[in-house]
């Protein structure tokens, strides 16, 4: 009954969105969505770039759902793509939740794909796939956070499955590959000292730019003045990689959200504020 229902209620749904540089701004080019995925375009605030919101109607996704993004900014335009709640992926009664998002700078431009966090609740089977593309200077922050069941309504996680993988090309050359996989009894890795040490959450932050590495040493005086979490920085070949291990996800998110600040502010030029839907 329950693989019935399952199958039943597996989704599979798509989001476009394209930024050029036209007349002199960055302005929407492409824009397509279909259910569960929804775009909205906020007004940014004074100063900030053309930001666009990427929901899922569904409230949440379960076994057998797929969800495929692409993002993409053309030369010279500079935007922000992040979502507007929490991505929640529940339990699944056999079949895998596929989140793959393709993220494409081309020369000269600015993206940044700032998602909120993925909470994976018990026995959620989770593939996640993010490929970044650039091309010439183009510059990029990118991330991604994974929480481990709700702590708060004491729910914790200890098994199921959470793949989640990175790909980086720059000019049709992949500069880096990382996946994190973890199947069947996840409370061991969670729990383990050479694992997660207990942590309730992670995250992933990457910024790919040239020069990249020139911006190490600052994030992690930046990153010594961060409370609850735990953080490791290294930079190489044009990426500066930074993973963020915390007890408790609002630690996590908080570091997760003071390092991308600093970035865009260091590297840009932009103000250090984040989008609204951030203020915690």
């Amino acid at each position: 009954m329950a693989d019935a229902l399952m199958k039943k209620v597996a989704v599979h749904g798509a989001a476009t969105v394209r930024f050029e540089h036209r007349h002199g701004a960055t302005r929407l080019a492409t824009l397509y969505h279909h259910d569960p995925l929804r775009v909205l375009l906020p007004d940014p605030r004074a100063g900030d770039l053309p930001i666009a919101v990427l929901v899922t109607t569904s409230g949440g996704l379960v076994g057998g759902d797929r969800l495929d993004v692409a993002l993409s900014a053309g030369p010279g335009a500079a935007a922000l793509v992040t979502t507007q709640a929490a991505e929640k992926v529940y339990r699944s009664a056999g079949p895998d939740c596929r989140i793959d998002t393709r993220v494409t700078v081309e020369a000269g431009a600015w993206l940044e794909w700032m998602p909120q966090e993925a909470i994976v609740f018990e026995g959620s089977r989770l593939r996640r796939l993010t490929r970044l593309e650039l091309e010439g200077d183009a510059r990029l922050i990118a991330g991604e956070m994974l929480v481990f069941g709700r702590a708060a309504f004491g729910e914790t996680v200890t098994r199921g499955l959470v793949r989640d993988a990175w790909e980086v090309v720059r000019d049709g050359r992949l500069a880096w590959a990382d996946a994190l996989h973890m199947d069947g009894d996840l409370a061991e890795t969670l729990a383990h000292p050479a694992g997660f040490g207990g942590a309730g959450a992670c995250a992933t932050l990457l910024y790919a730019a040239p020069g990249a590495g020139s911006r190490l040493e600052a994030l992690r005086a930046v990153a010594e003045g961060l409370e609850g979490v735990r953080v490791g920085a290294t930079a190489f070949d044009g990426l500066l990689v930074v993973r963020i291990l915390g007890g408790e996800a609002l630690a996590v998110r908080r570091a997760y959200a003071a390092l991308w600040s600093h970035l865009r502010a260091a590297a840009a030029g932009l103000p250090t504020r984040l989008p609204r839907l951030w203020e915690v």
